[in-house]
């Protein structure tokens, strides 16, 4: 009999830092998920916290080793970027790590206020103000500027931004701008909408930046949708980003700061292949040597990792309800959830996350497709990173349930799906499990947020209940 531990010791390299079997049973960071299901029951979604801190830690060492080893000159800082996880919990344990904040909305700087509010930051926290910009954002923004947070920098998305902040702030600013990249060759359209075209950078700084003595361009930035990816588009897209840092650096004696954006990837499959310190090493000597060729001394750089912090920290556990034969061979196994409205990035971008059985790894495994509960076509999942199949063990006769995980979903899923509106089908958005450790390492864990009620849905459209 083929067991599903078999296949799994055959496929990877198992077990690993991350998941481990004991008793047939799967360890998430050393988490006894057969426990959390046992208490909470499902669906839920995990959230590990120390994960986020670890993560954090990791990429500061990487850069830091990699400026130490190449003798660069400029340094490394942190943020965060709030757009992949709102959430309070996330927020506070990234804080934790001596990090700064990027926001990409107005209603970002209320959660800033929040976090001020509670010593969580302080004035000299850097918030890293991008996207375009409606009034409501400039507002706040200006009113953060003016009430001493120096290190709160609008980063201009187009040349006419700039014009709010000179009419209403009132002390000294630094200020950022974004330039709008190049899309990768087969994208739909050739020039990203988000930034100051290159060839717009000198004359806005010259005309509407320099003349103003509240201002000084103090940051430089870019981000490409690929992410940080060893491919010659990436590559391309760096020096040229960082040429036109060193022609404006020469007009620009203030100016001293790039911000790569983010994009260090997380494992969409158990196994890691991806290597942070070659391309954290290849990206500061980019930089250096492009700079020591233009005579520029290097800037200090910036990174907005968000998938990165949050991503690998949380799972989504269903139990398998009932299995179905559709035809001759195609078997699906039917989940207490959805994957549109609880995973909408597996529905939207076809995204894969690594999934694995958490009980009855020693039953004899099948291929099987998921499906999710909503009466659409499209709510399944049915590939796996590695493969283009899934397999899980049999479903015992015993009435013993199986249970399944999909780990590293904790970058912008709930934000997506919409967190605690209405769902296609009116699905519920599944329990909010916190787990973290004590000192002496014990584990700990609490319910934030119960599964989603009907009356809360019936409220927001409307109903009398």
């Amino acid at each position: 009999m083929d067991k599903y531990t078999d296949l799994i010791h055959q496929t990877f390299d198992f077990p690993t830092d991350e998941f481990t079997v004991e008793n047939n049973e799967l360890f998430f960071n050393g988490i006894p998920l057969m426990d959390l299901i046992k208490q909470y029951g499902t669906p839920l979604k995990l959230t590990y916290l120390p994960k986020i801190s670890s993560q954090i830690q990791k990429a500061k060492r990487l850069f830091n080793d990699g400026i130490q080893k190449l003798d660069y000159k400029g340094t490394y800082t942190y943020c965060y970027c709030t757009k992949a996880s709102h959430f309070s919990f996330v927020m506070e344990e990234a804080l934790k790590n001596d990090i700064h904040i990027e926001t990409s909305s107005g209603y970002d700087m209320q959660i800033v206020k929040a976090l001020y509010k509670k010593g969580k930051i302080d004035k000299n926290t850097y918030i890293i103000c991008n996207g375009f910009k409606r009034q409501r954002y400039r507002e706040w923004i200006t009113e953060f500027i003016n009430d001493g947070f120096v290190n709160c920098m609008p980063i201009l998305d187009h040349i006419g931004e700039i014009d709010y902040y000179k009419e209403h702030v009132k002390v000294k600013t630094k200020v950022g701008m974004r330039l709008a990249s190049d899309e990768e060759p087969k994208f739909q359209f050739y020039t990203s909408r988000l930034g100051v075209r290159y060839n717009d950078v000198i004359d806005l700084y010259e005309q509407q930046i320099k003349p103003d003595d509240r201002f000084e361009l103090k940051m430089l930035h870019y981000f490409i949708s690929t992410g940080i990816k060893d491919t010659s588009y990436y590559w391309s897209e760096l020096s040229r980003f960082v040429h036109k840092y060193c022609e404006l650096k020469k007009v620009c004696p203030e100016l001293d700061t790039i911000d790569i954006g983010g994009g260090f990837p997380i494992k969409t499959s158990i196994q890691a292949d991806y290597n942070y310190q070659y391309m954290t090493e290849e990206i500061l000597r980019t930089i250096k040597r492009i700079c020591q060729e233009e005579g520029v001394p290097e800037p200090n750089i910036f990174t907005e990792f968000g998938i990165f912090t949050v991503g690998e920290s949380a799972a989504n556990i269903y139990s398998i309800l009932d299995e179905k034969l559709q035809n001759d061979k195609e078997l699906w196994y039917m989940i207490d959830g959805s994957f549109i409205t609880n995973l909408p990035d597996a529905w939207a971008l076809n995204q894969r996350w690594p999934l694995l059985a958490i009980n009855h790894w020693d039953k004899e495994y099948r291929k099987i497709q998921l499906g999710g509960m909503t009466c659409d076509s499209q709510d399944y999942y049915n590939s796996e990173m590695h493969s283009f199949q899934v397999f899980l063990p049999k479903v015992p006769k015993d009435n013993k349930p199986l249970y399944i995980g999909f780990f590293h979903t904790g970058a912008y899923q709930e934000q997506l799906s919409g967190y605690g509106g209405i769902k296609h089908c009116l699905i519920p958005s599944p329990q909010h499990i916190l787990v973290d450790r004590e000192e002496d390492g014990t584990l700990k864990s609490w319910q934030f947020a119960p599964e989603q009620t009907y009356e809360s849905m019936l409220n927001i459209l409307g109903y009398e209940i």
